[in-house]
C-alpha cells in the first residue's frame, strides 16, 4: 500500500470510529425503557410532610420529565389502592411505595405481578403480598451489630426492650441468632419495670435497640463497668452532651458517608434535612434509573443486579422479596461517630 492509499485508509478508519462513537450513545438512548415509574406516597393526611420529603428526595435521583409519576395515597389502604389503580392505567414499569405496611397488600393486589412493587415498609410480613420490602428492618440492623460484637469476643448479651415494636423485633432477631453465632442472649423490658443490668450481672454487652433516651440511660448506668454498650440506628444522637455519654458505644446503621452525601445534596437542592425514609425514596428512584439505562426495568432486571450503591448503603434484592443490606458499624465518641467496620448483607 502506497503512502497516499495508506492516508486514505487511515482517514476512512477515523471517520468510521468517530461515527461509531457518536452512534453508540444514540443507540443506547433509543433502547432505554421510556415507561414511567410510579411513586406512591402520602401527599395528604397526617404524614403529608414526610411524603413531601420523599418526593423531593426521589426527584434528586430522577428528574427527567415524565419518568417519575407521583400519586397520593393519603396514608390509607384505600387511598393506596386507588393510587395504584391510577398508576397502572398510566402503564408504569414499576411501583415505588407505598409507605405503610397496611397499604402494601392492596397495592400489590392491583399490580398483580405485572410490575414489581418496591414498598418502603420494614415489616417482613408484607413480602407475602409479592412486594419487595425496601425498609431497613430490625433484623438487618440487629444481625449486623451482633455479628460484629461476636467477632470482637462478645458472647453474653442482654437485649433491653422499651415496649416498642422495633425493640421487640430486635430482641426476637437476637434470640434467633443464638445458635448461629454461639451467643447467650437474655431479654429484659424496662417498660415492664425490669431494671437495667449492673456490673454484678456481668454480661459482655448490653444492646439497646430502641431510641436515644433508653440508650443514654443505659450508657450512664454502665459507665466504668467494662460492659460494652451496643445500639442500632434508632439511638444515633448527635447532640454533644449525648455523644459524651455514649463514648465508646458500638452502633449499627446505614453507611454514614453515603448518607451524608445524599443529605448534603438534599439540603443544598431542596432545603431542610432529609431522614432515612426520604433516603429510601431517593434510593428506589436511583435504582430504577440504573435499570432503565440498562433496559432492564422489570423484576428480572432488579434481581439480576449483584448490588446497588445507594444513599442507605449497598444493597441487593432477593427472590423472596427481601433486601440484603450492608450495614456500617460505628463507634461513638465526643467528636461524633466513626465507621470501624462493614457488616455484609447475608
Amino acid at each position: 500500500m502506497d503512502r497516499r492509499a495508506a492516508l486514505a485508509f487511515l482517514r476512512s478508519s477515523l471517520v468510521a470510529a468517530a461515527s461509531a462513537s457518536f452512534a453508540s450513545p444514540l443507540l443506547a438512548a433509543a433502547k432505554a425503557d421510556k415507561r414511567p415509574v410510579a411513586l406512591l406516597i402520602p401527599r395528604s393526611g397526617p404524614r403529608a410532610a414526610l411524603g413531601v420529603s420523599m418526593e423531593r428526595a426521589a426527584m434528586l435521583a430522577e428528574n427527567t420529565p415524565g419518568r417519575l409519576l407521583v400519586f397520593d395515597t393519603g396514608g390509607t389502604a384505600a387511598g393506596a389502592q386507588a393510587a395504584a389503580m391510577q398508576a397502572m392505567k398510566r402503564k408504569v414499569a414499576m411501583i415505588l411505595g407505598p409507605l405503610l405496611a397496611e397499604e402494601v397488600g392492596p397495592v400489590a393486589a392491583v399490580a398483580a405481578g405485572r410490575v414489581p412493587v418496591i414498598a418502603f415498609s420494614n415489616d417482613p410480613g408484607v413480602r407475602a403480598s409479592g412486594a419487595f420490602t425496601m425498609g431497613i428492618t430490625a433484623t438487618q440492623v440487629t444481625g449486623a451489630m451482633l455479628r460484629y460484637a461476636r467477632s470482637r469476643g462478645v458472647r453474653r448479651v442482654v437485649v433491653v426492650g422499651d415496649g416498642s415494636r422495633w425493640a421487640s423485633a430486635s430482641a426476637e432477631a437476637a434470640e434467633g441468632l443464638q445458635g448461629e453465632l454461639n451467643l447467650d442472649v437474655r431479654r429484659i423490658d424496662v417498660a415492664a419495670g425490669q431494671p437495667l443490668p449492673a456490673a454484678g450481672q456481668a454480661p459482655d454487652a448490653v444492646m439497646i435497640p430502641g431510641g436515644s433516651d433508653t440508650m443514654l440511660a443505659a450508657a450512664r448506668n454502665l459507665k466504668e463497668t467494662g460492659i460494652q454498650l451496643l445500639g442500632t440506628m434508632q439511638a444515633l444522637d448527635h447532640r454533644p452532651a449525648s455523644l459524651s455519654v455514649l463514648d465508646g458505644a458500638w452502633l449499627a446503621s446505614p453507611d454514614p458517608a453515603s448518607f451524608a452525601t445524599f443529605s448534603s445534596a438534599y439540603q443544598s437542592r431542596m432545603g431542610g434535612d432529609a431522614g432515612i425514609i426520604a433516603a429510601l425514596a431517593h434510593d428506589a428512584a436511583a435504582i430504577t434509573r440504573t435499570l432503565r439505562e440498562k433496559n432492564a426495568l422489570d423484576r428480572a432486571g432488579l434481581l439480576a443486579e449483584p448490588g446497588f450503591e445507594v444513599a442507605t448503603g449497598p444493597l441487593r434484592f432477593r427472590e423472596d422479596g427481601s433486601v440484603a443490606r450492608d450495614m456500617a458499624i460505628v463507634v461513638a465518641s465526643p467528636e461524633g461517630y466513626a465507621k470501624v467496620a462493614t457488616s455484609r448483607g447475608a
